[in-house]
């Protein structure tokens, strides 16, 4: 896929689907991996009990550079189609210098059409690799203080109240929730988390309320429950009708699903108070950045999200997080089989690994 023209240059274990190619000194590998979810996952799009992601090892000089990327079927995409699309890369991949990486993306950015996850897994194998090869973590080649990484949210998907209020009970060591809301059973839902805590809580409509005049109703009640803030209420398409929204409420109300690419964020500037940046759906930690920056030069506030998968994927944007104002990078705790370990949470705050690369070790 083209670059635009604004960015300048700037399951149970794993599936039977792999590949590998070498190069002298280099190996390239993919592998599609089920993560079981502790709990049915419901929002607004769809209800499933497991996720598919796809993953990326690039070997060289003895380092291996791990990267994971959690497809979305929305943007027409899943493992398989990752799997595919790097696969059709690989000799040339394993050709490649990853102390390079902007030059070997861009090139990425090119051979592959859309499949985003896939390019991020392959950018974050890439920056594991050189955080690596350089001795340092890679927040630490961002030129980051660890300890500026904020307080990350819970997640908490749309169920039966008393399944929710046992969601919340699990969720004791978390100080801020994000709860889905979107369908016709938010008040039984939201009010199922109050009765059972009233921590700080923020909402993720995912699209799901029908018209702005119900938008307002629903943000304003909200508000009265102590949410702090909400994503995404209205159709991404729908752009006008949030500066009509915004007149009428008080909470901030973040871009999730209208954001996907750098070049979104100044066509969104005029119509949201912030933007979610999602590593899975832009392309990699490099666009990430990108997204980052120009959100900032805006006046937006920046949430760094992320989708359900492994401590690979999750780690690895935690590496941006103390660059943003809101975190939701909880995705590795909603499964049951992460086969790594990575950053951590105390109380919700972000725990960056101090080991070189994205600091994963394997379960």
């Amino acid at each position: 896929m083209k670059r635009r023209a604004f960015l300048g240059t700037a399951a149970v274990g794993a599936l039977p689907l792999n590949a590998s190619a070498a190069a002298p000194g280099a190996t390239v590998s993919t592998k599609i991996r089920r993560l079981n979810l502790k709990h049915t996952w419901t929002t607004v799009m769809s209800s499933s009990d497991y996720r598919d992601t796809f993953f990326v090892e690039f070997s060289k000089d003895g380092i291996t550079g791990i990267g994971e990327g959690a497809p979305i079927v929305r943007y027409k995409e899943s493992a398989q189609t990752c799997d595919a699309a790097v696969k059709a890369i690989l000799p040339w991949l394993a050709e490649q210098d990853p102390t390079q990486f902007n030059k070997v993306m861009a090139d990425v950015f090119r051979r592959i059409d859309g499949n985003w996850a896939a390019k991020a897994a392959v950018d974050i194998a890439l920056f594991d690799w050189v955080g690596q090869k350089l001795g340092v973590p890679v927040w630490r080649y961002f030129g980051l203080d660890r300890n500026d990484a904020p307080v990350s949210t819970f997640s908490i998907g749309i169920d039966k109240a008393e399944i929710v209020k046992e969601k919340v009970r699990e969720a004791e060591p978390y100080p801020v929730l994000k709860v889905k809301v979107g369908l016709d059973n938010d008040e039984e839902v939201i009010s199922a988390v109050r009765s059972v805590t009233n921590k700080a809580i923020r909402a993720d409509a995912n699209e799901g309320f029908k018209s702005k005049e119900a938008a307002v109703e629903k943000i304003n009640w909200l508000e009265k429950q102590g949410v702090e803030l909400i994503e995404q209420p209205l159709p991404a398409a729908n752009l006008e009708d949030m500066n009509w929204i915004r007149k009428r409420v008080h909470m901030p109300i973040i871009a999730d699903e209208s954001c996907l690419h750098p070049q979104d964020i100044p066509r969104l500037a005029p119509h949201f108070d912030g933007v979610n940046v999602k590593i899975d759906k832009c392309g990699g930690l490099l666009e990430g950045t990108r997204m980052i920056q120009i959100a900032r030069s805006l006046g937006l506030k920046v949430m760094l999200g992320c989708m359900v998968s492994s401590s690979a994927a999750i780690t690895a944007a935690s590496h941006l997080s103390p660059l943003v104002d809101y975190a939701d990078l909880d995705g590795y705790l909603l499964i049951s089989n992460d086969p790594y370990e990575g950053v951590r949470m105390e109380r919700g705050k972000l725990i960056l690994p101090d080991r070189p690369g994205l600091g994963l070790k394997a379960r």
